[in-house]
C-alpha cells in the first residue's frame, strides 16, 4: 500500500520551514500532497494560484510531490485524496499541544494518524504571518522563502 502523506496549511507564503519539512518527511512517504487550505474568511497577502505556482515550482520534476486545494475540512481531504497519514510540523510547545488536539480530533473523526516533525531550529521563529508582517513593512524576506 502506497504510503501518502497531506501536508495541510495556508502556506501564505510557503516558507524554508515548510520545504525543510518536507524534504525531512519524503524518505517517510511514498507521496506528498502539499494541500492549500482555502479559506475564504481569512485574509491572505497571496492568491491561490500565486502560492500554487510558487509550490509547484520549487518543486518541478518530483513526482513524489503533489500540490492541491481544498475548501473542506482537512480530514475529509485526506480521505478523499487517499491520504494515509497527515503531516504536521511543530515548531514550539504551544504547537505542540494544538497539534497533539487537532490529531487528536482527527484520529476520532476521521480514523486517521498525524506524524509530527519538530522543525529544525534554524526555522523554529520562521512562519508563514511573521513573513507576511515583514513583507508588509518592506523588509527584505528572501532569507525565510526558498
Amino acid at each position: 500500500m502506497e504510503k501518502v502523506a497531506l501536508f495541510a496549511g495556508t502556506f501564505d507564503p510557503f516558507t524554508k520551514g515548510h520545504h525543510a519539512l518536507i524534504k525531512r518527511a519524503l524518505p517517510l512517504f511514498d507521496k506528498i500532497i502539499i494541500a492549500i487550505g482555502n479559506n475564504s474568511e481569512k485574509q491572505c497577502m497571496f492568491t491561490i494560484d500565486e502560492r500554487i505556482a510558487a509550490i509547484e515550482k520549487l518543486y518541478n520534476g518530483d513526482s513524489r510531490i503533489e500540490v492541491k486545494v481544498y475548501n473542506c475540512l482537512t480530514v475529509d481531504f485526506a480521505r478523499e485524496t487517499g491520504a494515509t497519514t497527515l503531516l504536521r510540523g511543530v515548531r514550539s510547545v504551544k504547537d505542540f499541544e494544538y497539534e497533539r488536539e487537532l490529531a487528536d480530533i482527527n484520529m476520532k473523526i476521521g480514523g486517521i494518524d498525524t506524524v509530527l516533525l519538530i522543525s529544525e531550529a534554524e526555522y523554529a521563529s520562521v512562519s508563514s504571518s511573521v513573513v507576511r508582517e515583514l513583507i508588509k513593512y518592506g523588509k527584505d524576506v528572501s532569507q525565510f522563502l526558498p
